[in-house]
């Protein structure tokens, strides 16, 4: 996949004069995408100290047996939770691997409903977060 020509964030109305400038001026055949920003620093952080929260306080049945999973897979588990589809493939050398959305993909409201999730699962797991909850 090649560099963007040109990347426009739309917070002004000259952002967006530049963007209908370009527009204008590109080349037949270029193609331009609208998207929802990505999540910010701020709600990877928090998500980060929701999961190690999460992980250190919680246990999961994994093949038949309770135990303690770590957060980066506490994040598979709570990512698939709140976007309901789950995908499973073949492993290389047999069993079967989860594929699922990536948070760095997600647009800032999906963070935030990830986040929501992750605080309703803790309440119902009785988790104490390290961190005061607060508005995003």
């Amino acid at each position: 996949m090649s560099a963007p020509l040109a990347v426009f964030r739309l917070v002004h109305a000259g952002a967006r004069a530049l963007a209908a400038k370009a527009c204008m001026e590109f080349t037949d055949g270029v193609m331009v995408t609208f998207r929802e920003p990505t999540r910010n620093l701020e709600q990877n952080a928090k998500m980060w100290a929701m999961l190690t929260d999460i992980a250190q306080q919680v246990s999961w049945v994994v093949d038949g047996k309770h135990t303690k999973l770590s957060k980066e897979d506490w994040k598979e588990i709570t990512t698939a939770g709140l976007t309901k589809t789950q995908r499973v493939a073949q492993g290389i050398d047999g069993g079967f691997v989860m594929l699922g959305s990536h948070t760095s993909t997600m647009s800032i409201k999906a963070m935030s409903e990830l986040i929501e999730f992750m605080y309703w699962f803790g309440a119902e797991k009785g988790v104490k977060w390290s961190e005061a909850v607060r508005d995003q």
